[in-house]
């Protein structure tokens, strides 16, 4: 069978690596060519399917080109036998789906990526004020998250996992790398099980490998 399509992509992408937890789940096969950044996406063939040169980018096997990871993943979700449990079969349910994506794409993902990206990554200048910023920002998201699982959820829609899950954790996983260090997870009992949990599933494991849970998060005097 050939592939349902293919997404151009720098390696080890965690708005792509969602994306192929989710084809996985729908049975959906999806090719990952080789990318060169600024090679790649600047090449007129590519430009010519994806004019914003921005990654990543979807191609079908019947070509139909798309951007943006949401739009992406929701996609790949609708496109499978899966479609209704990632996405939900109501209106409701599809919105508070749509509320956690979202949120998980200028929020979460946000607040958690900057600091990370200023000092472990250091593709970002250092601004000691923007990180602290932005980690109080990532506190009060965690917290969010926290109160939305309480009673021991397993999931954030429902009783099954959803395209927000995935969205969420996708972001949690380097978060807790980085990040929620050991004093700030004794506060986060809920969102630390859940994480878990998903960190267990070979699914997961196969794309974000094992969860490493930090014991002092970086600092801007790191």
């Amino acid at each position: 069978m050939a592939p349902f399509g293919k997404i151009y992509t720098y390696p080890n992408n965690l708005r792509v690596n969602r994306a192929l937890i989710i084809a996985d789940l729908n049975g959906l096969e999806i090719e990952i060519p080789a990318f060169a950044f600024r090679e790649t996406n600047k090449a007129p063939e590519f430009l010519t399917k994806f004019p914003l040169g921005k990654v990543p980018a979807f191609e079908s096997a019947d070509g139909f080109y798309l951007t943006e990871s949401i739009a992406i993943a929701t996609y790949i979700a609708k496109s499978g036998p899966k479609s209704g449990q990632l996405l939900g079969t109501n209106a409701k349910t599809q919105a508070l789906i749509t509320q956690w994506a979202s949120f998980s794409e200028s929020e979460l993902f946000q607040n958690a990526f900057v600091p990370i990206a200023m000092v472990a990554l250091k593709v970002y200048r250092l601004d000691e004020q923007r990180f602290n910023d932005h980690v109080a920002g990532l506190e009060r998201d965690l917290k969010y998250i926290e109160s939305a699982l309480q009673g021991g959820k397993k999931h954030l829609v429902g009783d099954k996992l959803t395209v927000a899950d995935l969205m969420v954790t996708s972001t949690l996983y380097y978060a807790f790398k980085y990040l929620v260090d050991a004093d700030m997870r004794k506060g986060l009992p809920n969102l630390v099980a859940y994480i878990q949990a998903f960190a267990d599933a070979p699914e997961h494991k196969k794309y974000y490998g094992e969860l490493e849970l930090c014991e002092t998060r970086i600092t801007a005097q790191s």
